[in-house]
C-alpha cells in the first residue's frame, strides 16, 4: 500500500463553501476524499499535454469577462497567432458582462497546450477548460 501524503491547501471563502456544498450533495463523507478525487479527474484530464508531437482534435471552451480592459483583442490575436490549429469558433453571450468561447482546435499537443495556456493566463478569463476527444 502506498504512504498518504498530508498537504495544506488555502482556498478564497466563497470557492471552499461551493465546495463544501457540491460534495455534501454529491454524499461525500470526506472533503479530502472529495479534493484527492478532483485532484485525479484534473490529472487524467490534463495527461494529453505531455504528448508533444501527436495530433489531438477537442475543444477549448472559455468563459472571459468583456469588460477587462483589452481582453477580446487579446484574446482575437492569441486565436489569430494560432490559427493553424483553429477549424472553428462559436461566441455566446451568457450574461451582462460575460462571454463563451468554444473554440474547435486540431494539431499537435504541444501546440494546443501552448494556445490554451496563452489563452487561460490572461486577466478576465475566469474558466478555461480543454477537452481532448482522444480516439
Amino acid at each position: 500500500m502506498s504512504k498518504i501524503v498530508r498537504v495544506g491547501v488555502t482556498f478564497p471563502p466563497d470557492l471552499l463553501k461551493d465546495f463544501d456544498e457540491i460534495i455534501e450533495t454529491m454524499g461525500y463523507n470526506s472533503r479530502s476524499k472529495a479534493i484527492q478525487d478532483s485532484v485525479r479527474l484534473f490529472v487524467s484530464e490534463h495527461k494529453w499535454l505531455k504528448e508533444e508531437e501527436t495530433i489531438q482534435t477537442g475543444v477549448i471552451l472559455m468563459v472571459y469577462d468583456h469588460e477587462v480592459r483589452n481582453i477580446e483583442s487579446g484574446l482575437t490575436d492569441a486565436q489569430h497567432h494560432h490559427s493553424n490549429l483553429i477549424s472553428s469558433t462559436m461566441h455566446i453571450h451568457i450574461g451582462e458582462r460575460d462571454c463563451l468561447e468554444i473554440i474547435a482546435v486540431k494539431g499537435k499537443s504541444s501546440e494546443i497546450r501552448h494556445l490554451s495556456n496563452e489563452l487561460t493566463t490572461r486577466k478576465g478569463v475566469k474558466i478555461l477548460k480543454a477537452t481532448i476527444a482522444n480516439i
